[in-house]
Formats: C-alpha cells, sequence, structure tokens
C-alpha cells in the first residue's frame, strides 16, 4: 500500500541493510583486520555512519510521521512507528559532523588501546580518551537538549531507553547495603570446600571445538552465526547473521567457555528475534539491559546450574580425558568460586555487580563533568579499595583500561550489565513459578524449557513493548531486585 507508513518502513528495511553491512565491517575490525587497515576502515565506517545519520535526518520525515500518525494502523504498526519516531528524535539532535568525527576518534582509540592495554601505557592511552570524552560530552549535550534529560541520562537512554539515573542509584544503593556482607559470607562458607583445579595446558583448538559442542548443546544456529576470537569477546552482527567472539588462554579453560556461553546467549536472542519483521525498528532488542539478561541468563542462571555441570562434564571429558576436576559436583564448585580480583569479566556472580558499580559512578561523573581523564586512576583505585579490597595503584591495564567500553566511547552502557542480571533472576523466578520442576529439567538436559519461556516472553516480543511493559508481562511484576539477591543467596550459601 502506498502510504506513509509504508514509506518509513522501506526506509527503515533500507537502512538496515547498511546496519547490516557496517556490523560486519566492525566485526571483521575486531577479529580479523590486518592493524595497518585501521585508519581506512575508520574512515569508511565514518562514511557509512554519516550515510545512515544522513538517511535518519531527511527532511522528509516529520511529514511522512506526521501523515503515519493519522493512519489506520494495528497495535504493532503503532509501536514500529513510535521505535521510528524515537530514533529520529535521536539522529536529529546530533549534527553530521559530530556523528562521523566520534566515529572515527572512538575506533582510533580503541584501535591504540589494543596495544597500550597491555603495555600499561595510560600516559599514551590519556590523550586519546580525553578526545573520545570531549567528544561524548558533545554528544550528552545534544540529546540532554534535545530530550530534556540530564546529559548521562541522555547516553543511558541510547542503551537502556526509558531508564535514568536516580533509578540506578536506587537500585545500585539497595545492591550496596547487602553486597559486601554477602561477599564476605559467601568467602567464608566456601573456604571449608575442597576443590579440584583442572591440569592443562589446554589445546586452544580443543577448547574451540568444546566451545561449539556446547553452543550446539545450547541451540545456536550456526547456519545464521559463527564464533571467532577478539582481543574482547563480543556478539555483534545482524539476527541473520550473528557474529560472536571469546578469546582463549591454554592455562585457563573456564574463562573461554563461560565466555563463550555467555555470547551464545547474546546470539540466541539475535536469533530468536521476530523473523518476519526484520529490517523493522520493532524487531529489534528491546535494550542493552534486556541483551545482558539474555547472557547473564545462560551463563550465570542456566551455565552455573548444579545441574548444567552434569551436561559440561561429559563434554569436558570428550575434549580434554577424564580427570577429577572434571566431575560435576566439582565442576559445579569450580564454576561458582567466588574471589574479589581485579578484572570485571572474569569476576565471578557474586562479585561482578561491584566492578559495574564503580564504572557507573565514574563514567557518569565525566559525562557530568565532576571529573576529567586525569582524576580517572585516582577514582578507581578508591572505588576497588572501598568495594572489593583491591589494591589498583599504578596498575592502569587491569585497571581502568581493562574494558573496550570507554575507549569504544560507549558511555551509559555500564549499568545495563548489572540490570541484566536482575532480569535474568526474575525470569527464572517466574519460569519456577510456571514450571515447579525446571531444575529437575535442566538436570535433565530438558533445556528447550528454558529456550521456549525466553522465546515467547522475550525474544518474540523485540521491542513491541516499552520495558516496563516487556518486564511486567512477562514476570507478573515490574524490576524487583529481590530476585537477584535471592537467587544470589541460593546459588552460593
Amino acid at each position: 500500500m502506498n502510504t506513509a507508513y509504508a514509506d518509513l518502513a522501506a526506509r527503515q528495511l533500507r537502512s538496515w541493510r547498511f546496519i547490516h553491512l557496517q556490523s560486519i565491517a566492525q566485526w571483521d575490525q575486531a577479529a580479523n583486520m590486518p592493524p595497518a587497515g585501521n585508519e581506512a576502515r575508520s574512515l569508511a565506517l565514518a562514511e557509512l555512519d554519516s550515510l545512515l545519520h544522513g538517511m535518519a535526518t531527511d527532511p522528509a520525515l516529520p511529514a511522512l510521521l506526521a501523515a503515519a500518525e493519522a493512519e489506520p494502523l494495528d497495535a504493532l504498526q503503532r509501536a514500529n512507528l513510535r521505535e521510528i519516531r524515537r530514533a529520529w528524535r535521536s539522529a536529529n539532535a546530533l549534527p553530521a559532523s559530530l556523528v562521523s568525527a566520534k566515529t572515527l576518534a572512538n575506533a582510533r582509540c580503541e584501535h591504540a588501546w589494543r596495544s597500550q592495554r597491555p603495555a600499561n601505557d595510560w600516559a599514551g592511552f590519556a590523550p586519546n580518551l580525553r578526545e573520545v570524552l570531549a567528544l561524548a560530552r558533545q554528544e550528552a549535550e545534544c540529546l540532554s537538549q534535545s530530550s530534556g534529560l540530564s546529559r548521562y541520562d541522555a547516553l543511558l537512554d541510547l542503551y537502556e531507553p526509558g531508564m535514568r539515573s536516580s533509578e540506578v542509584v536506587r537500585v545500585f544503593g539497595a545492591l550496596r547495603t547487602w553486597l559486601p556482607g554477602l561477599i564476605r559470607d559467601v568467602v567464608a562458607h566456601q573456604a571449608a570446600e575442597t576443590v579440584v583445579q583442572p591440569v592443562g595446558p589446554f589445546a586452544v583448538d580443543a577448547q574451540k571445538a568444546l566451545g561449539r559442542d556446547v553452543m550446539q548443546l545450547l541451540g545456536f544456529n550456526f547456519e545464521a552465526g559463527r564464533l571467532d576470537v577478539s582481543t574482547h569477546p563480543f556478539c555483534g552482527g545482524v539476527p541473520e547473521d550473528v557474529r560472536m567472539t571469546t578469546r582463549y588462554r591454554e592455562g585457563d579453560l573456564l574463562q573461554a567457555l563461560m565466555g563463550t556461553i555467555h555470547e551464545t546467549g547474546h546470539g540466541r536472542y539475535e536469533q530468536g528475534l521476530p523473523r518476519e519483521l526484520l529490517g523493522q525498528p520493532v524487531a529489534r532488542a528491546r535494550s542493552m539491559g534486556l541483551h545482558e539478561s539474555q547472557s547473564l541468563s545462560f551463563e550465570m542462571q542456566l551455565g552455573s546450574h548444579p545441574a548444567f555441570a552434569g551436561l559440561l562434564a561429559p563434554l569436558l571429558v570428550k575434549h580434554f580425558g577424564a580427570q577429577p576436576a572434571f566431575e560435576p559436583g566439582n565442576l559445579h564448585r569450580l564454576l561458582t568460586r567466588v574471589s574479589p580480583g581485579l578484572i570485571r569479566v572474569e569476576a565471578d556472580e557474586v562479585t561482578y555487580p561491584a566492578h559495574v558499580i564503580l564504572r557507573f559512578e565514574i563514567e557518569r561523573a565525566l559525562i557530568e563533568g565532576e571529573a576529567e581523564v586525569d582524576d580517572v586512576p585516582a577514582l578507581w583505585d578508591a572505588g576497588m579499595q572501598d568495594l572489593l579490597g583491591q589494591d589498583t595503584r599504578g596498575n592502569f591495564k587491569d585497571g581502568p583500561m581493562q574494558d573496550i567500553h570507554w575507549p569504544s566511547g560507549a558511555f551509559g552502557y555500564f549499568p545495563c550489565y548489572t540490570l541484566g542480571a536482575m532480569y535474568a533472576a526474575q525470569w527464572f523466578a517466574a519460569m519456577r513459578r510456571e514450571r515447579p520442576q525446571l531444575d529437575a529439567d535442566i538436570a535433565a538436559g530438558r533445556l528447550g524449557v528454558v529456550f521456549d519461556w525466553l522465546s515467547s516472553h522475550i525474544w518474540q516480543s523485540a521491542s513491541r513493548y516499552e520495558t516496563p511493559e516487556l518486564v511486567q508481562r512477562a514476570s507478573g511484576e515490574p524490576l524487583n531486585p529481590a530476585h537477584f539477591e535471592a537467587h544470589l543467596r541460593s546459588r552460593y550459601l
């Protein structure tokens, strides 16, 4: 039909095809591109960002949006129109020159970070980060003026639409009241346990084969995705072409295994989005918090479940031979060891929220102009000592340089990790109410009951509902952090 809505939908589909190419170019930049190609790739991506920004700010769009509002649309089309309008508002808040400058600065900073981090080179990293931060502040100011939100909330809204830092402060503040005590209690509880460590080395090729077997166990469709290696694990691409990465260490079998399970959760979410609507905003993942709820549903709720160890153990024996560490009970104890440490991506489920709280507090201060790049090391050292009792002085590579987010300009992202953990705990609480035998299902390898629930309640909804409504529909209540605390106490004490 030749309607304003049909015109808008056709434009979205065209943009989506460019986004597909953009996502594959970004994956290749992280996984395959030779170092000398970075500048040319960054310029190409900046050009593509400018093209997409031009499409999103086409002067014809306001009239089309107004006309479509008056057309007789069904509920799904109305939801799609809402999402089209939201993206249009954000795009129009940003000048094209800023979009291009951000892409270039972020790509250059991230590329240099890959070698600066292992060298502990904060002095070399800081000037690049200053440029990235300056542009992120400009972006935040533009979005703030358009939306009426605070500068940090305007960035947070890009990743978790509708979430405000006041709510994050409230939820994280509650975490602070019980998390330190829980960490102490769990460490004391586990001190009496006997845990047998795996005996390596573990050949990378065998780890890759193990990862593939586990991904198949978890239902990943290799006809629509693949697994590769990058400096920092991630899941990218598009639902028809999911690109996941992990990283391997011959002396550490479990890091790559659990990282792969985590990214498989992201990949299954993408592959499970409604295919008949692909290309439209309503068919995209609702938010990064919802995305993290899927990866953590796989890695923590399912992957660290005591019964899941019984499914993993035969696969470990298949690829590395039998050894005492792979006995299911011991394997579960290995997967649930709690020990405060320096590295977020290697942190256990109990201490992980402390890492997120630290980053949220620092990045909020940076964007709001309450702190500068030169303040970050001292803020980091103080926060790590306060939250986790860790001394990070002078250790930049395992401190404020460890994550890819700030070098890539992704300010506002970090709260989504712990919000995702809370959502994941809430999903499994709802599953158990509906199916009391869920734990027996997992022990028997009937994982489809988990995937079917996630598909019907989360994946197929995509962005049809705004986050509070989706959470209410899926679980029967608003976001309730009590489920997260109950999960941790049940799993670890």
